[in-house]
């Protein structure tokens, strides 16, 4: 399952931030994910297999690069879309020549949080 990056305390380390962007195809989900998308929308948009898809979307959501959000469907079940979940990516060097990573999220109204917080509740049923 991919990690809500919107509801981690933590940040994401530097490797996973990098093996996220070094990778083709996250490169391309991200391009992708500036608006919600399905599994089933990036593997038809992106050109990559069903196997992968999942595989690349955990890369990222370790990264905390992208964020999941479920919606109930009318009929029953739910849909999952993925949206990016960034507005920059900085890399930095302390005077300690450690590097670090910060990751800089777009502000989430009150809705998009609510939101958040009845996604991950249907996680825990």
């Amino acid at each position: 399952m991919v990690r809500d990056s919107a509801l981690s305390e933590d940040s994401p380390s530097l490797q996973a931030v990098l093996d996220a962007l070094d990778d083709a195809d996250c490169r391309a989900i991200l391009r992708e994910t500036a608006e919600p998308m399905t599994a089933t929308e990036l593997i038809e948009t992106c050109d990559i297999p069903k196997s992968t898809v999942y595989r690349k979307l955990e890369l990222l959501s370790d990264a905390s690069l992208v964020r999941e959000q479920d919606t109930i469907n009318p009929g029953g079940g739910r849909t999952t879309k993925y949206e990016r979940d960034f507005d920059d990516v900085l890399i930095s060097m302390d005077e300690d020549n450690d590097f670090s990573v910060t990751v800089e999220r777009p502000p989430r109204n009150a809705d998009e949080r609510l939101a958040d917080i009845w996604s991950k509740m249907g996680d825990e049923l």
